[in-house]
């Protein structure tokens, strides 16, 4: 069985790319594997949100993957910032990255570019962070996206140098976890690109009915088709993908008909398919409500899952320590 370690975000406000792009394999992982699942609550702070806001935003994505259906009695579902001895090894680790090599990362110059008045430490360090959440739990596995290759190939790196510089086998050098599939890249309704937070194009875990409504009918489309079986423009092959992951087939059989000999009612397809996301995700949608309101439930959650990270962590640190020469008289 291996070990495997996923961060998430602790911006909230999960949407059906999230859903489909990891979560549901998550579900499968957590059966299979190890695993830990942390909300990544010190990588926030590089954007310095407000405490209000970031003790928010960690209850409701706690809420939200919990809802979806992570098993904190299966996995061990934990807050970053409850686990303290992540940060001692940071520092650690810290000690042997180099500035050059953190500067040259894609994340970092991305970075920059997008937010130059706040060039923080946290963001150049960001990958030694990263490392320090993986190997700490002497992962083997980790599931990343494509933007986080990098940082994958950086904790290797680490983990590699450490092992060389004292002379030991002692961290494993983790792999991409491989899911035995392509994994479902849900595209946003703006047209263009995939689903996300902050390009504003998403349909939301936690959307009400209405609001869904509201959201599918401004999506963007076409003229519509003017010969039969014409190829899709991306903003109509877009929502025929939505279509593909939340309706029956019946239903994309009759729409893809439609479009084939012209027929189609954008405004028809559009509403069909609001009313199908309704249906998908109002179950997850009125889990979340409840496990809001229930911080009895999500205080007891994140104290095991605390226990059982920081009783796994601290065995590495103890041992990493030791390696280092830090050693009692």
């Amino acid at each position: 069985m291996d070990t495997v370690v996923s961060g998430i975000r602790s911006t909230g406000n999960l949407h059906l790319g999230n859903y489909f792009g990891a979560i549901k394999n998550f579900l499968k992982m957590q059966k299979e594997n190890n695993c830990f699942f942390f909300i990544a609550d010190y990588h926030a702070l590089t954007t310095h949100p407000k405490p209000a806001d970031l003790h928010g935003n960690i209850k409701q994505v706690l809420a939200e993957y919990l809802a979806c259906g992570i098993d904190p009695e299966v996995a061990t579902v934990f807050i970053q910032s409850d686990v303290p001895e992540v940060a001692e090894l940071y520092l650690l680790l810290n000690m042997n990255a180099y500035v050059g090599e953190l500067e040259r990362t894609a994340s970092f110059k991305e970075k920059v570019r997008l937010q130059p008045d706040n060039v923080n430490a946290g963001l150049l360090t960001y990958p030694v962070l990263m490392a320090s959440d993986i190997i700490i739990h002497k992962a083997n596995k980790v599931p990343v996206g494509k933007d986080q290759e990098q940082h994958l190939e950086m904790t290797r790196h680490f983990a590699r140098r450490f092992n060389m510089m004292y002379e030991v086998n002692y961290f494993p050098e983790p792999d991409a976890y491989n899911f035995g599939q392509q994994l479902v890249k849900i595209p946003g309704l703006d047209g263009t690109g995939k689903m996300g937070k902050s390009e504003g194009n998403g349909v939301f875990l936690a959307d009400t009915p209405q609001e869904i409504r509201k959201k599918v009918m401004r999506a963007v489309t076409d003229t519509g088709p003017t010969s039969p079986n014409q190829e899709q423009t991306e903003p109509v092959k877009n929502l025929f993908t939505i279509m593909n992951v939340v309706s029956d087939p019946e239903t994309v059989k009759f729409f893809t008909e439609k479009y084939a000999s012209c027929e189609i009612r954008y405004g028809d397809m559009k509403k069909q398919l609001a009313e199908d996301i309704v249906k998908f995700t109002e179950p997850i949608r009125l889990r979340i409500t409840d496990l809001l309101s229930d911080n009895e439930y999500l205080s007891r959650v994140v104290a095991a899952g605390a226990e059982k990270a920081r009783a796994s962590a601290s065995k590495t640190v103890k041992e990493v320590r030791e390696i280092i020469g830090y050693r009692g008289f």
